[in-house]
């Protein structure tokens, strides 16, 4: 009964797709995420810097070394922040956590950049830069879900370009931190860069923040939640676990495949490239920023036909695809015979096909009561699990099959696990 009262708006609307104010409220949020991403990215493109600066020993390696482990610290807190933040999404709305998310990352994005070093403060520089680091990777956990339930319940008809529109901003963001190191690196010397330079960079960061927190001032509260505010659960976590446990799990394996390529591309990948199969620098960095180039207009492409088709049938073919092309990419790396920005570019197109449309996916799982919860369980146990180790096991996996092109075995297992998870999902009807 429900649905046939609404068929008429809703056919509407998906006949004029997008109104001006729907563009708007989710280009807004999208904003955080973009920004909360170039502070994460940004810490890795310059940690070798911060070693120098915050662990300075006479081994460069473990200087290096500790500087990564804060790294990972801010990737462990995440699935923390994506539990609270998102609790506090479904308890008193999306809007007030996003504010309170890019509020929190601003500050922190501004103490970084201007944080003595250890020759200045001692101990306390390093302590200071792992609770910064700690706060930013706390919001980054329940950023990227807060975003993905805002836009789709600000376009509910428009789901699957809503998702799709986030994670086009997230590429951006990863593409500004990459050209901010490239100007920094071509501009200054190495030693200004090593000593000052990656200041800049953060300080960057948190300009844009203010600018995005100044815009997010007026965003006003998702559609759908202002709908359900009288059936707000006063337990989201305990609520989503009882009764969208399953969910929560098939939707998280459904997205490894997202989850366990992006870790490879740009947390194992470049150093691979470069100290394995000794690409030039310069030539990974172009590779990696027609990588991101190109990906843009195909997740929008992705996000417009999950609108139109089944969504989770592109998210299987991306899979498909990628298992079956993943030994020929990997042979062709090792052995040079195609150039890199080319397979750079076709593995753009094909695993947009996933990326593009797993926001919109997890978002057909969870009841608006709950759905900001559902989606932060959901994305954080997929990255953890299959982003924050693939490096690691595509490194083990060359050592252990004493091939070069092994990581390919990883990437291939984990696409057919998201293949087959993919069909426990229930097919959702176009809301």
């Amino acid at each position: 009964m429900e649905q046939s009262l609404h068929a008429p708006a809703s056919a509407s609307r998906a006949r004029s797709g997008l109104s001006f104010a729907q563009w708007k409220m989710i280009l807004i949020a999208s904003l955080g995420g973009s920004l909360e991403y170039y502070d994460f990215i940004v810490y890795g493109l310059f940690a070798h810097n911060l070693a120098a600066q915050f662990f300075p020993t006479q081994s460069a390696f473990l200087s290096t070394l500790l500087s990564l482990s804060v790294f990972a610290i801010g990737y462990v807190i995440r699935p923390l922040g994506g539990i609270v933040l998102s609790g506090w999404g479904d308890r008193y709305g999306r809007r007030p956590v996003f504010l309170v998310s890019i509020f929190v990352v601003t500050l922190a994005t501004i103490a970084l950049g201007l944080l003595p070093g250890y020759d200045r403060w001692g101990i306390f520089a390093p302590a200071l830069l792992v609770l910064l680091r700690m706060l930013q990777g706390f919001c980054v956990g329940g950023e990227m879900p807060g975003a993905i339930t805002y836009a789709v319940e600000a376009a509910p008809h428009r789901a699957g370009i809503a998702g799709a529109a986030i994670i086009c901003a997230i590429n951006v963001g990863v593409l500004l931190a990459t050209f901010v190191n490239f100007c920094i690196q071509n501009t200054l010397s190495p030693h200004d860069a090593g000593t000052y330079g990656w200041r800049i960079a953060f300080l960057f960061g948190g300009l844009c923040g203010v600018a995005s927190f100044w815009m997010r001032r007026n965003l006003d509260e998702s559609p759908e939640f202002k709908e359900m505010q009288q059936g707000v659960v006063r337990q989201p976590l305990v609520e989503t676990l009882r009764h969208h446990a399953r969910a929560v799990f098939a939707g998280a394996l459904t997205i490894a495949v997202m989850a366990a390529v992006t870790g490879i591309l740009y947390g194992h990948m470049p150093v691979y490239l470069i100290q394995q199969l000794h690409y030039a620098p310069r030539e990974v960095a172009l590779a990696q920023n027609v990588l991101l180039g190109v990906s843009v207009p195909a997740v929008l492409l992705s996000g417009w036909l999950a609108d139109r088709i089944t969504r989770r049938v592109l998210l299987q073919l991306s899979a498909l695809l990628l298992i079956v092309l993943a030994w020929p990419f990997y042979q062709a790396l090792v052995h040079h015979s195609t150039g890199l920005v080319t397979l750079f570019a076709i593995v753009a197109v094909v695993f947009a096909l996933s990326s593009g449309t797993w926001p919109s996916i997890l978002a057909d799982q969870f009841p608006v009561q709950v759905r900001y919860t559902g989606i932060a369980l959901a994305y954080n146990l997929a990255v953890v699990l299959f982003s924050g180790f693939g490096p690691l096991v595509a490194t083990l996996l060359i050592r252990e099959t004493d091939s070069l092109a092994g990581p390919a075995w990883y990437v291939m297992a984990v696409c057919a696990l998201s293949f087959v998870a993919s069909l426990a999902l229930p097919v959702v009807r176009k809301r």
